[in-house]
């Protein structure tokens, strides 16, 4: 029984550190891979080109969706930023989803709304229009009052109201870059396949913002926020840019993506769900994929998107809760295509790596954790394997966060303050002392939560608070 009981013990004990190596070693290739393409990518494409679109008109006009619920605080600053973009052809679309704070007060003050008579489509469901305004100063702004049903359904009424082909959808509480939108949707224009496009998103806290506009990018003064940081670049680093290159991008972030509005229709929509954004994107996978209809769905690391990030614990936590929970509901939504060739590089290579990676990955995590410290309370702990589980669990993990961040400064330069990148090196020494543990340890309770709707809305801070 005891000799049983040793080799369960040890069998575990190679099992988490496998785990390890396998998901360190898999986001180190995915920062060669994405080092790679970037590269070609910045090589490609150059200020030159993007002018050249506009001379040659070789661009599509797009609808800005904008869902707003109680964003009182951001919606002002946002909606100004999103007027002074560079693009030829476009229109906002806000959404106010039942607000109960001053949100639609906020519009009709700044922006001299007048209510009009506009007949809507109903080609998506959602929930009850009351009223359709226009600016008085932005003849492309639209401004829509609805009855709340969620942010899907916001972006649902949204894709019914605006006028143009493409569509991009980006948060109440984010702010684009000026040629965020034509350096993203040229793709659309290269290759008629395309049907999405994903971008970088960065979090804009602590940076200076000046009408509308980031001026200055600096380090936050908020470890939680500095923490944030890190895995943003970090994570649109090792995960994305690289699944671009197989087709097999399952997640364009909700806080700016670009959209071809017939094929979203298609699928129907967004799906009513706390991940609408992977869903939607899974969805067109899957639905492309068994019509036989050649598709692209594009990530671009050249466009930025800025966006605040959670500034306290509470709001920070229900946030990877919802995306946890999203996740998972979306792939239980569309697990057919777990490990089914008939779905190619998705089914046999995307799809499983967000089931084990992603969404499984919290549990191995936290049974790591937890069996270290109880192997090492009874004495089962191996001082070889102590050694071993902190060079990969926490060494490796330390040295890819600090390698993104050198990375991503050397290709983008985005800190103009060596003591920013320094600053956030240091931190990147102890994210994963306490801040990864307690991110696992939430994403581990969410993943036995998944049938929950719960939105979890977290705080919002003016904009116009953040400047210097």
């Amino acid at each position: 029984m005891l000799e049983a009981v040793a080799y369960f013990l040890l069998g575990f004990q190679l099992f988490i550190l496998l785990y390890f190596v396998l998901v360190n070693a898999t986001y180190t290739f995915f920062i060669f891979i994405s080092l790679l393409h970037i590269f070609r990518h910045m090589l490609l494409v150059k200020r030159e080109q993007l002018e050249a679109m506009l001379s040659n008109v070789l661009f599509r006009p797009i609808s800005i969706l904008v869902p707003a619920y109680n964003e009182e605080e951001t919606i002002v600053s946002n909606v100004k930023s999103l007027m002074m973009l560079h693009y030829p052809e476009f229109e906002v679309v806000v959404i106010n989803d039942g607000s109960t704070d001053r949100t639609l007060e906020k519009l009709k003050e700044h922006f001299r709304l007048v209510r009009i008579d506009k007949p809507v489509r109903l080609v998506i469901k959602h929930k009850p229009i009351r009223e359709v305004y226009i600016s008085l100063d932005y003849p492309n702004l639209i401004v829509v009052d609805k009855e709340n049903g969620g942010k899907a359904d916001a972006l649902n009424c949204g894709i019914n109201v605006c006028t143009y082909p493409l569509f991009c959808c980006i948060d109440a509480d984010s702010i684009l870059e000026e040629e965020a939108l034509l350096r993203a949707s040229r793709f659309f224009v290269e290759d008629k396949r395309v049907i999405a496009v994903g971008s970088i998103l960065r979090a804009l806290n602590g940076s200076v913002v000046k009408g509308g506009k980031v001026v200055e990018v600096r380090a936050p003064k908020k470890w939680i926020e500095i923490f944030q940081v890190i895995e943003y670049v970090r994570g649109f680093l090792t995960g994305r840019t690289a699944w671009n290159l197989f087709n097999s991008l399952l997640i364009i972030s909700g806080a700016f993506g670009i959209f071809r509005k017939d094929a979203v229709m298609e699928v129907g929509g967004y799906r009513h769900s706390v991940g609408e954004d992977m869903d939607l994107v899974v969805r067109l996978h899957k639905h492309f994929i068994e019509t036989g209809i050649p598709y692209r769905i594009v990530f671009n690391p050249d466009p930025v998107c800025w966006t605040q990030v959670p500034s306290d614990l509470k709001s920070l936590l229900k946030q990877r809760n919802r995306w946890h929970r999203g996740l998972i509901d979306s792939l239980l939504y569309s697990k057919r295509m777990f490990l089914n060739p008939k779905y190619g590089w998705v089914g046999l290579v995307g799809y499983p790596y967000f089931v084990f990676v992603e969404a499984l990955g919290p549990l191995v995590e936290f049974s790591g954790y937890l069996g270290v410290v109880l192997f090492y309370l009874f004495g089962f702990l191996s001082r070889e394997f102590a050694l071993l589980f902190f060079l990969v669990a926490f060494g490796w993990g330390t040295l890819i966060s600090m390698g993104s961040i050198l990375l991503d400064n050397f290709l983008y330069k985005r800190y103009g303050s060596l003591r920013d990148i320094v600053k956030l090196m240091i931190y990147s020494l102890f994210e994963v002392f306490g801040y990864r543990q307690l991110i696992i340890m939430e994403r581990f309770v969410a993943t036995f939560q998944f049938w929950y709707r719960a939105w979890g809305k977290p705080k919002r801070k003016s904009i116009e608070k953040t400047e210097s």
